[in-house]
């Protein structure tokens, strides 16, 4: 099937309003012709609007034309090196094979790419680790060890998501921001960023530090403290460096069992020391 973006979105979002009397050869088609639109990186999930309060805009349409591949697949044994490595999956959801050319390095030793994500030149893939559907990673960046890039989350150039991080995904609800990750941050180690939470540009979140649609964020450096709001999501600032802390719990018997609370806080914002730590990756590229 061949169809320009706008007539691919309003295939997309004909079918998806059709529910289960969509056509299903139609609906198949209709998914093969997103998965490498983004594949290529002409579509993508979100992507950047300056007009809009985070700065970024979803593409409901494509997430109803991701859910349209997953209701109309049939799961079938996809097993590979003649049934060595058995696995079941949807006949809609083939792995990406990444072209030698693309400049892409996929280390062996156990790592996937579902095709309908995008990766950029330069990319670096260490093993094991996962990219799914509607992701879009951009070029020379590195996903680590055990890392996972969710479906339709969107991650900048230059960026390292560093070993067994945990970039979420956002199918649903459609009309969801994705969780995104802008050019030049670093995302730590044992680092989750869930729910639709934003990473501006050349951030760092430290090791181990948990980020979600929710948490508030302590900014010792400017004196407040962030909170999504109902039109607004966290955003963690450009160049803020965020580690893990702990506030006290003030209710209940939060004061008298000593408890307290993890919560991320930012304790400066990125400088040339920072620069020069997190610039050590180059040296394996």
């Amino acid at each position: 099937m061949s169809v320009d973006a706008a007539g691919l979105a309003e295939l997309i979002e004909r079918l998806s309003a059709a529910g289960a009397s969509a056509p299903r050869d139609e609906s198949r088609q209709a998914f093969a012709a997103l998965r490498g639109a983004l594949s290529a990186g002409t579509v993508r999930a979100a992507e950047p609007d300056g007009s809009a309060p985070s700065g970024w805009r979803v593409n409901a349409w494509v997430k109803r034309g991701i859910l349209l591949g997953f209701k109309f697949g049939e799961t079938v044994d996809m097993s590979a090196d003649h049934g060595r490595w058995p696995f079941a999956d949807k006949d809609t959801l083939p792995l990406r094979r990444i072209d030698p050319g693309s400049g892409v390095r996929v280390v062996p030793g156990g790592s996937t790419v579902r095709d309908g994500a995008y990766i950029g030149r330069g990319v670096i893939c260490m093993p094991p680790m996962f990219v799914n559907v509607g992701a879009y990673v951009g070029e020379d960046s590195m996903i680590d060890s055990h890392a996972l890039v969710g479906s339709c989350a969107q991650v900048g150039a230059r960026v390292h998501v560093s070993a067994a991080a945990q970039i979420g995904g956002v199918i649903e609800p459609v009309g969801a921001l994705p969780v995104i990750v802008e050019d030049d941050a670093l995302v730590g180690g044992n680092t989750g960023i869930y729910e639709g939470a934003i990473v501006r540009a050349r951030a760092v979140i430290g090791a181990g530090t948990v980020l979600t649609g929710s948490t508030p964020v302590y900014d010792l450096v400017k004196g407040e403290i962030i909170k999504p709001t109902a039109e607004r999501p966290l955003v963690i600032p450009q160049g803020a460096v965020v580690v893990p802390g702990a506030r006290s719990v003030t209710g209940g018997k939060g004061p008298e069992w000593g408890l307290s609370l993890a919560t991320p806080v930012i304790v400066k914002y990125r400088d040339s020391r920072t620069d020069t730590r997190t610039e050590l990756e180059a040296w394996i590229r």
